[in-house]
């Protein structure tokens, strides 16, 4: 029995099927990568997880609590809530907070926690980040690293039992992507149990325990990093690989 089974999880949008039943097991302080083609319901698949996006079916089980993903009860939806965090592709800090009260936030509203204590937390967790020389910073004064390790930082302070991260380098320049990278690479080391989609291949390669290949809604192929890249059994996944380059990639330096 894994930590984390998500099972037979459909989403549609219109008459176009997204995700297709898919079933996915995650041990606790596994980081699982999701890598495939665009538009092949990567992203559609972690906003399922925290009902950002309402799928037709599925269900998830968390250590022995186990929630429909088609619910349309409110108590439900916000237990499920506090069982994840999601680290978005745009940052989405809130511009007239500091990067302090950015983090302060959820645990204040979500986790119901005490002025001093969110504090405390909060502090925690940029420092983490190596972001305590900038707690009193608006979004608009920081660089886009800078500001993804504060989402960061405030997803990682709701200490959630799935960390959900939605392409988090995508809207950086190249020369801030390794920041931020390193990052993740703490939270992993941290053992944090993190379902992580991503196009850097060769960060994927080096930190996540297994890698998931999705397309046209379904999961095609899994395995360990050595499996997927070394040998991969699958003709498409092959192919997918073989158009970025990464069947002989190196690690990430960083």
């Amino acid at each position: 029995m894994s930590y984390i089974e998500i099972r037979g999880l459909c989403k549609k949008f219109g008459d176009n099927v997204i995700l297709d039943h898919v079933d996915l097991d995650i041990e606790k302080g596994e980081v699982v990568a999701i890598i495939g083609p665009s538009g092949t319901g990567k992203s559609t698949l972690l906003r399922c997880l925290n009902l950002l996006e309402k799928p037709e079916a599925g269900t998830i089980k968390v250590d022995d609590r186990t929630y429909d993903l088609k619910t349309k009860d409110r108590r439900v939806k916000q237990n499920l809530r506090r069982e994840s965090s999601m680290v978005f592709q745009q940052f989405n800090l809130i511009k007239n907070k500091n990067s302090l009260e950015n983090v302060e936030e959820g645990l204040r509203i979500v986790k119901k926690l005490g002025k001093e204590e969110a504090r405390k937390k909060a502090l925690g967790a940029l420092e983490h980040v190596g972001m305590s020389d900038r707690l009193y910073h608006y979004p608009k004064h920081l660089s886009g690293g800078q500001q993804q390790r504060v989402a960061i930082a405030r997803s990682l302070a709701m200490e959630p039992n799935l960390l959900l991260m939605d392409e988090p380098t995508s809207a950086l320049d190249p020369e801030l992507v390794g920041e931020v990278l390193v990052t993740i690479r703490e939270a992993a080391k941290a053992g944090n149990t993190t379902l992580l989609v991503t196009h850097e291949m060769n960060f994927v390669r080096s930190v996540a325990n297994k890698i998931i290949f999705l397309e046209n809604g379904k999961v095609v192929a899994s395995g360990a990093p050595k499996e997927i890249f070394g040998y991969p059994n699958n003709d498409r996944l092959k192919e997918f690989l073989a158009k970025i380059n990464m069947l002989e990639g190196a690690e990430y330096n960083i």
